[in-house]
């Protein structure tokens, strides 16, 4: 988690002090400097328009981060309160709002946002609301099922005794219990709304040119490969570098919050230290 967290945190510094790290416009043209190869005055080389690679990296990240953070909370602004309602309350709009998860779940999520985005036009907002909208049913089951195994608890039944309302309830002593998941779940989706997206903008239907977003440098640079490979390789490198990290923080995240899996290593780590591996020797 901390190699996960440190990189992340790199990232992000950068893409905030992105406008004093570049020395170049990322949408200004520079066509004598067109398909140039890295060396000292462009570290990354520059793109068939005499675009920077590197400045348009910087200025890129600022865009795929802040789609992964935008999607991320619009599944969960969406997700989490269809889950709790389900949870919570049950019979007939369980069962009603359940239905439409699985009908949303039997697509692809990036099927589903192709779908959405077809509908609402190209452009980074409108991917932005179709990888959030394909995402938000995974929330909604998550959440439900958290809600199913804490409803019966002791402390929310102490709660409908001493006379606490249902919004109470739900909002005070269900949800903050259930948040653990919650938070791994949408430090994971982080990753795969950044990926979506930038598969989204790789198909010309999400960030549209100029914008130096990550997929759309690898749509630019697809068809310069042979010549100047360099215009597609690094924003990929850095879509890998970035989702990594997310992941690797998820992943140690959901070590920590997550109580049966610390217990089932604690337990682990009991049982070898009680029965310590014996030398087998043979006759």
């Amino acid at each position: 988690m901390a190699l996960g967290g440190a990189l992340l945190a790199l990232i992000v510094c950068v893409a905030i002090a992105a406008p004093v790290l570049a020395r170049y416009d990322p949408i200004a043209l520079n066509p004598p400097d067109r398909m140039l190869p890295p060396d000292t005055r462009h570290l990354l080389g520059t793109d068939q328009f005499g675009r920077d690679v590197f400045t348009r990296i910087l200025f890129g990240a600022q865009i795929s981060l802040r789609t992964g953070l935008v999607a991320v909370t619009l599944a969960n602004v969406i997700g989490v309160p269809i889950g709790l309602a389900a949870g919570f309350y049950g019979g007939l709009l369980d069962r009603l709002l359940m239905r439409v998860v699985d009908l949303m779940l039997s697509f692809p999520g990036i099927l589903l946002a192709l779908v959405i985005v077809a509908i609402l036009g190209p452009s980074l907002f409108n991917a932005m609301l179709a990888v959030g909208i394909s995402a938000s049913p995974t929330y909604a089951r998550v959440v439900r099922s958290q809600v199913l195994s804490t409803k019966p608890l002791s402390f929310v039944e102490a709660a409908r005794a001493i006379g606490c309302g249902t919004h109470r309830i739900v909002l005070r002593h269900i949800l903050p219990n259930i948040a653990a998941p919650i938070i791994v779940l949408g430090t994971l989706g982080t990753a795969s709304a950044i990926i979506s997206a930038a598969a989204l903008s790789f198909l010309g239907l999400g960030a549209q040119p100029p914008q130096p977003e990550w997929g759309a440098l690898l749509s630019e640079g697809r068809n310069f490969l042979l010549d100047a490979w360099w215009i597609a390789t690094f924003p990929g490198l850095a879509i890998m570098v970035t989702v990594l990290s997310i992941n690797l923080l998820g992943d140690g995240l959901r070590d920590t919050l997550d109580p049966q899996l610390k217990r089932a290593a604690s337990g682990a780590a009991a049982r070898r230290a009680e029965h310590p591996r014996s030398r087998v020797t043979r006759g």
